[in-house]
């Protein structure tokens, strides 16, 4: 069928009109028309939610030099703390005041600034419970060059302190002894489990980011971790 000769001069107008407007209109379309099968992430996406910026302890409790000297205990030092020789030979605690100034009061760090993997469990923890906190060690570590941006956080959800056992072994977990209502019902559970079956995701702003599963496939994790270190600018 032959075109009109009118309509014939319009077409590379239609044509180009059309081509502009489909960045506008085209997601629009997708979202109404098309739904995928089949999502690339592993982690279910969550209603954002922006969690509190409470402060993260280290799961091995610090034990400071004055408290030390008073119960008749060696010093715990601090995450990251190291010595260096002072004048004359003694041992000094690196970045220690001068004489005669006053040492500069460390922030507490909080659920900002990296990416945070995040479970909640009670102290004695279990064989389950200990499992998600090997998970959390071993997706940190699994991250390669990358692993200094990622965190993980032990919300202790019955306000005791964690079992001396897991000291060692994950010593660089973060842990939240007390953590308050407000941060607890803020994370969502699936339907028929509760908050002890779930890990969560968290970005560098205290976004609630994804939720992940009961007996969560740690290597799909992993995958959506390095696809957002890769494209991330932030944390």
């Amino acid at each position: 069928m032959k075109l009109p000769l009118g309509f014939r001069r319009k077409l590379p107008l239609i044509v180009l009109v059309l081509v502009c407007a489909t960045p506008a209109f085209g997601p629009y379309l997708l979202w109404f028309f098309w739904k995928p099968g089949e999502y690339s992430n592993y982690g279910e996406l969550v209603q954002p939610v922006v969690l509190p910026e409470i402060a993260l302890e280290p799961m091995v409790p610090v034990v400071p030099p004055a408290a030390a000297v008073a119960a008749g205990v060696p010093a715990t030092p601090g995450p990251g703390a190291a010595t260096t020789p002072g004048p004359g030979g003694p041992v000094a605690p690196a970045g220690a005041p001068l004489p005669g100034t006053s040492p500069v009061q460390q922030e507490a760090p909080t659920l900002r600034g990296k990416w945070f993997l995040v479970m909640a469990d009670g102290a004695e923890c279990d064989a389950r419970c200990e499992r998600k906190i090997w998970q959390l060690r071993q997706l940190r570590t699994m991250q390669g060059k990358e692993m200094e941006r990622v965190e993980r956080v032990w919300l202790v959800d019955d306000g005791s302190e964690p079992a001396a056992r897991l000291h060692e072994p994950y010593a660089g977990t973060w842990v939240v002894r007390r953590p308050p209502k407000a941060l607890l019902d803020a994370l969502p559970v699936q339907s028929g489990s509760t908050l002890r079956d779930h890990m969560w995701l968290v970005d560098p702003l205290g976004n609630l980011m994804m939720r992940y599963p009961p007996d969560a496939d740690a290597t799909r994790i992993r995958k959506d971790m390095t696809r957002l270190l890769k494209y991330s600018r932030i944390g």
